[in-house]
């Protein structure tokens, strides 16, 4: 049997009827009501989430230096001009949206001109900087109605809950704070804007005051309607700490979603003196998801790495189903904290991220400006600032990375094509479902080191995916599939160089970074699967 394939349009193949979806949840009910349904949405791998930042999100930057200057006429960030970009953010195919922090900012020991999104001052308030001043609405009313038009258009919103607190609140609150030997507050390892709160007392009970505090954090993110919160460095505090607080936030609303910022790979503190939880007591005190470790996929050389790590996962989500407890994962790939694929691969790694997301059982999840390739370089970097609103006065930000720490421009730029496989893989994943969160994932075997594939199978149907790992250079290579039929149907979803299939054998030129992904429906027995 060899079959040679024609390039087709993915939409038309998506438009095949060769998927069998689950049914779509209901969440808007009659009469604009809207009903949570963000942890069945997360436990089933069909999130896919955008994190923004609402001081960037839809910035106006008149005069294109990339700094938002409000006394020249820029325009900066708000829950009133947000909401103009979320017809465009839904027609991405994003359902939940992640909502880096909106809480007041530290204005000491700063970084950057508006201070860090993670440098909290206040738990009980929103940013004040966040208001539209042209709206006669607080700003507690213009973020109710941003989730509320988020929610008309089926879009989940998550608010993040930072971990550590700015110097501003360690002056007024010192008792929220953990002390070294020296009597003076921790600073995180490379956080130096920020200080670790204590959430223990020496006994090992809860820290009540720094307690009630994320209470009442979690009273302001309900009552604005929140879907759930993604805790920022959630090893930082034990496990009864958040079993307490997940358990009174789940009490008014058991769909309410807890991420937690932890993975298998991390082990260490953030601080001396700092607690440290690991990821699985974290998930028995209650979180529903964790990041897991694919953020490192841009540092794995071979293919026994992916599948290790693949694997210790899948065990992790194996382990709580069994208890009946399930959980998730999302797809880290590219985080806030993570320097821009585009820069560090170019567009080739971003769509690779892309369709791994599709095809894999994670939660998809990106970060603003992702979609059209922004690379995060900010022409006024690291420079010296004419005006700031803290006591720095350096455009401090970290290389190729989202900018946290400065009223900067809107994100994005300007590659069709990459916007084109985000809107179509987000599809595909959505019509895929079936398959790809009930199917059997099994790493397959290549005759080329630097050629990755992995297989998932669920009754007649099988989702096939090859890629190139060599960013620099063309790779050819070749992989046995058992049980592949003259008559079962095979077509390309994705691809740029043209595959073929000769007796049971999928052969592939990759282009540097190129991902491959195949649709196989069977027309008898589903596909067996070997090493």
């Amino acid at each position: 049997m060899k079959k040679k394939f024609v390039k087709l349009l993915s939409l038309l193949i998506l438009a095949a009827g060769i998927f069998t979806s689950l049914p779509s949840m209901a969440s808007a009910g009659s009469n604009n009501i809207w009903f949570n349904d963000l942890k069945t949405l997360f436990l089933n791998n069909k999130a896919i989430i955008l994190a923004i930042n609402i001081r960037s999100f839809n910035a106006d930057d008149k005069n294109g230096d990339e700094i938002i200057e409000t006394e020249k006429g820029d325009v900066a960030g708000n829950f009133v001009n947000a909401v103009k970009r979320l017809d465009e953010i839904q027609s991405y195919g994003i359902n939940t949206i992640h909502l880096l922090p909106v809480t007041p900012t530290g204005k000491i020991k700063a970084l950057g001109t508006a201070g860090s999104l993670y440098a909290i001052s206040d738990f009980t308030k929103l940013d004040p900087m966040l208001d539209d001043k042209t709206n006669p609405l607080t700003v507690e009313e213009e973020a109710k109605n941003f989730v509320a038009e988020c929610h008309k258009r089926n879009i989940r919103v998550i608010f993040d809950l930072p971990s550590c607190g700015s110097y501003d609140l360690y002056m007024s609150n010192p008792e929220l704070f953990i002390t070294g030997t020296d009597a003076k507050p921790v600073t995180p390892f490379d956080w130096t804007d920020v200080r670790v709160f204590k959430a223990a007392n020496p006994d090992g009970t809860i820290n009540e005051e720094l307690y009630s505090k994320y209470k009442a954090y979690v009273d302001m993110v309900q009552k604005l309607g929140a879907d759930g919160i993604r805790a920022d460095v959630a090893t930082s505090k034990p496990a009864e700490f958040w079993k307490s607080l997940i358990a009174y936030a789940k009490s008014k609303d058991p769909e309410f979603l807890f991420l937690a910022e932890a993975s298998e790979c991390w082990n260490e503190p953030l601080a001396p003196n700092a607690p440290f939880t690991p990821y699985h007591e974290l998930l028995d005190a209650g979180f529903d998801g964790w990041y897991g470790s694919y953020f490192n996929f841009k540092n794995w050389k071979t293919q026994e790495e992916f599948e290790k790590n693949f694997s210790l996962i899948k065990d992790t989500l194996t382990s709580y189903r069994d208890k009946k407890t399930p959980k998730a994962v999302i797809g880290s790939f590219a985080t806030h904290d993570e320097t821009s694929p585009v820069l560090t691969g170019g567009l080739p790694l971003a769509q690779e991220i892309i369709w791994m997301q599709a095809t894999l059982p994670v939660n998809s999840y990106f970060v603003d400006g992702f979609p059209t390739g922004d690379t995060y370089n900010y022409r006024y970097a690291n420079k010296k600032a004419k005006d700031s609103f803290t006591d720095d006065d350096v455009y401090f930000v970290h290389k190729g990375k989202f900018d946290i720490f400065n009223w900067s421009r809107k994100p994005g730029a300007l590659h069709n094509k990459l916007i084109f496989d985000f809107v179509v893989a987000n599809q595909f994943k959505t019509k895929a479902a079936d398959i790809l969160n009930k199917g059997e994932y099994t790493f397959l075997n290549t005759n080329n080191k630097n050629v990755f594939a992995y297989i998932v199978t669920h009754n007649y149907s099988s989702v096939l995916v090859i890629l190139n790992k060599d960013l620099s250079y063309s790779q050819a290579a070749s992989l046995s599939i058992k049980g592949l039929k003259e008559n079962d149907m095979i077509l390309p979803i994705v691809f740029t160089s043209t595959p073929s299939v000769e007796k049971n054998k999928v052969k592939a030129d990759l282009m540097p970074g190129e991902i491959i992904v195949f649709m196989i429906s069977k027309t008898a027995e589903p596909v067996k699967n070997k090493k």
